[in-house]
């Protein structure tokens, strides 16, 4: 019997680390073959690069999409959507995969489940039904939709796509892949590399030996236009620390110009002493700065998925992340300097919370795998009430 062709489609730089455990299993499954397939930002430098550690992780890429427009506004993502389609409706025309998999609800990823779908190959979506704030809340549902496979990260979740008229015999709770990062990093905490060494970076260096946060903000998509003052708030907030921060660029989102303009102009006129920036890092050294640090500060699902199983305390700023399922861990706060300063306090004083298994285990990748070796594929399906 041949192998079953699964093609993974990583759009962005989150998106990797969101399946990374998946992709290996699948790799390394004897009844099925990996096509990977590496497009959108995931591709360039300014965002991070995720390519790079993806090559180095050892995965071979089938394809590469170049599908971003300039402009970083919602008729930039209208449009690199557009392309989107394009674009991946001839690779998957080529590569002729017997499944394709699109991760969770960034904007662009409604390309690949229309570029699949629409050419009948099989489609399965990792994370769908959970509730968010932001574009990616229609997003999410509409690859729901879409996909006649659901890899979900929580029982919530696996309630509101059966909800939604999906199949219930197609609709499994995994847990989510990144907590396998997640897992195999508690297993191994310490922070086993030198950070400035490693990954280089831009602005002050202080001696973190002593504890630091950190923070992850990107610009929320249906406030885009409010992202550069966000983000001064939060600068402003954490500047007046003693203590070390480690800051890491914003995705490809409407805003995103904002918010890196901000840290840019922020970084050049007041020349913080106490904040050093990051593009990216390889996932798990990541999550070792995570579960080393005093707290995540940020908007970033982050905070609600792998500090929840982590045990890391996070303020989690604004609305990006309204209404998602999440640990004890978190406190919300809006884009308030002062709010700000006295969430990070309050943290400060406060007992480490619990780790929560909300999203899964730890064995997310190996079921995905399994799950993806044997189930009867199909491209059509019937609203189910």
């Amino acid at each position: 019997m041949s192998k079953r062709k699964v093609c993974v489609v990583i759009t962005a730089r989150p998106s990797y680390s969101r399946i990374k455990t998946a992709l290996k299993a699948i790799q390394e499954h004897p009844d099925l073959q990996l096509q990977l397939v590496v497009a959108g930002s995931a591709l360039l430098g300014r965002y991070g690069n995720a390519l790079e550690f993806i090559e180095k992780d050892g995965f071979e890429v089938n394809e590469k999409v170049f599908m971003v427009l300039e402009g970083e506004n919602p008729t930039a993502m209208a449009k690199t959507t557009g392309l989107g389609i394009m674009e991946l409706a001839n690779v998957f025309y080529n590569l002729k995969p017997d499944v394709v998999i699109a991760i969770a609800d960034r904007f662009e990823t409604i390309a690949i489940s229309i570029a699949a779908s629409y050419q009948n190959i099989p489609l399965a979506h990792v994370q769908g039904g959970e509730v968010t704030g932001n574009i990616d809340e229609k997003v999410r549902h509409a690859n729901t939709k879409l996909a006649d496979i659901h890899f979900v990260a929580s029982e919530s979740a696996k309630e509101r796509v059966i909800k939604l008229g999906e199949d219930p015999e197609y609709v499994f709770n995994t847990g989510c892949p990144s907590i396998d990062l997640a897992a195999n990093v508690k297993a191994n905490p310490s922070l086993d590399f030198k950070v400035y060494e490693k990954y280089g970076g831009v602005g002050a260096t202080p001696d973190y030996s002593n504890g630091y946060l950190v923070v992850m903000q990107h610009p929320v998509t249906t406030e885009y236009q409010e992202s550069r003052h966000h983000v001064m708030e939060t600068l402003a907030a954490v500047a007046k620390l003693d203590l070390p921060v480690f800051w890491f660029w914003p995705n490809v989102d409407a805003g995103a110009d904002g918010t890196s303009s901000g840290i840019r102009h922020y970084r050049e006129v007041h020349k913080p002493a106490n904040i050093h920036f990051f593009k990216n890092m390889e996932s798990e050294d990541f999550l070792k700065l995570l579960l080393n640090a005093k707290m995540l500060i940020g908007n970033s699902s982050v905070g609600i998925r792998e500090c929840a199983y982590l045990g890391v305390p996070v303020i989690n700023l604004g609305s990006r992340q309204n209404r998602r399922d999440r640990g004890n861990n978190v406190i919300d706060t809006n884009y308030d300097t002062e709010s700000i300063a006295a969430a990070i306090q309050q943290l400060l004083k406060s007992e480490r919370p619990a780790p929560s298994n909300v999203y899964g285990g730890g064995d997310a990748g190996k079921k995905i795998a399994e799950i993806l070796a044997t189930i009867d594929l199909r491209f059509h399906k019937t609203i189910m009430y």
